[in-house]
C-alpha cells in the first residue's frame, strides 16, 4: 500500500478559503483581524519569513502591521514596543521573530506579549497551559503539525513517538502536543546516546532538530508515521527521505509539508483572537 503524502501546502489552501470567509465575516462586523510583526535588525532569513507572514495576511484580507527595530535595540525599548501593542485593542495578534540581537533577553520578550495575542505560541504561559491541556495558542509549527495529523486522521492514541529536538517553540511542545493526544513519547536530541535504536522502534517520528538528514532512512521501521520539520538550504529537511515512500505509512514532503502549515496556523490563530473579541 503507498504512502499517504500529508500534503501541508495543499490542506494551507483549504485552510485559507475558510479563513478568508471569515475575516469577510469579522471585517462586515467592522473588526478587521490585525497581526504585529516585529522584526529587529536585518537578518536577511527574518525579513523573509516576516515578508511571508505578511503577504498571507493580504491574502486572506487581514491586516499586518509591520514594526522594524534597529539591530542596536534594547530589551527595554523593545518590551516599551511590546507594551504599546498589548494595550492597542486594534491589535489582535503579535509575533517577535526569532531571533533577535545578542544584547536581547529574547525570553523575557516574548514571555511580556500578552497570553491573548500570543498567536505564534512563544511564551511560557502559553506552553504551560498547553501541556495541561487549558485553552492556548500552540507554537505554530508543532500546532500545524497536528493539524495536518487530524486533517488526515491518523490515530495517535497508543503509538510511541519519538520527537527528535527540544527546541522551545517545536520540540518541547510537540511533545507535549503528541502527549495530550495520547501517544507515548520519547524526546530526543542531538546528544542523544543509541540514537538509532530509539528511532528504528518509534511508530511515529517527528524530525525537528535542526541538522539537514539527521535521521537516517534505515533507522526508520516499515510502517512509521514520518514528521519532518526540518528546513534547510540544501532543500532537504532533518529526515533523509531518499525512498521514504516505500517504508512509511505516511510522511511529509520537504518542502510542501510542515512548513505551509506553520504560516497557516498563525494566520488562523490571529483570526481566531480577533473572533473572541466578539464575545
Amino acid at each position: 500500500m503507498a504512502a499517504t503524502v500529508l500534503d501541508g501546502k495543499e490542506l494551507s489552501k483549504i485552510s485559507e478559503e475558510s479563513i478568508k470567509d471569515r475575516v469577510k465575516n469579522l471585517t462586515e462586523k467592522n473588526i478587521k483581524p490585525t497581526l504585529a510583526t516585529i522584526l529587529v535588525g536585518d537578518d536577511p532569513a527574518s525579513e523573509t519569513y516576516v515578508k511571508m507572514k505578511r503577504n498571507t495576511c493580504a491574502r486572506v484580507g487581514m491586516e499586518s502591521i509591520a514594526i522594524e527595530l534597529p539591530d542596536t535595540t534594547t530589551t527595554e525599548e523593545l518590551l516599551n514596543k511590546i507594551k504599546s501593542l498589548n494595550d492597542d485593542k486594534n491589535v489582535h495578534g503579535i509575533l517577535l521573530q526569532h531571533p533577535v540581537p545578542s544584547q536581547i533577553d529574547e525570553r523575557k520578550c516574548f514571555d511580556a506579549i500578552s497570553i491573548d495575542k500570543d498567536v505564534d505560541g512563544v511564551t511560557c504561559l502559553g506552553f504551560g497551559n498547553m501541556s495541561m491541556g487549558i485553552d492556548a495558542y500552540g507554537s505554530c509549527t508543532p500546532a500545524g503539525i497536528i493539524r495536518l495529523i487530524e486533517h488526515y486522521n491518523l490515530q495517535v492514541q497508543g503509538l510511541k513517538a519519538v520527537v527528535v529536538g527540544r527546541s522551545p517553540i517545536l520540540g518541547k511542545p510537540m511533545a507535549m502536543m503528541l502527549l495530550n493526544l495520547n501517544a507515548t513519547v520519547t524526546i530526543c536530541h542531538s546528544r542523544t546516546k543509541n540514537i538509532e535504536n530509539i528511532i528504528s522502534d518509534a511508530d511515529l517520528i517527528v524530525g525537528a532538530v535542526g541538522i539537514p538528514k539527521f535521521i537516517k532512512s534505515e533507522w526508520i521501521k516499515q510502517g512509521c508515521i514520518v514528521i519532518d520539520a526540518g528546513y534547510h538550504p540544501e532543500q532537504c529537511g532533518d529526515v533523509d527521505l531518499d525512498g521514504i515512500e516505500n517504508i512509511a505509512s505516511a510522511y511529509t514532503p520537504v518542502p510542501g509539508g510542515v512548513g505551509p502549515m506553520t504560516i497557516n496556523t498563525l494566520i488562523l490563530q490571529t483570526l481566531i483572537s480577533a473572533e473572541k473579541t466578539l464575545s
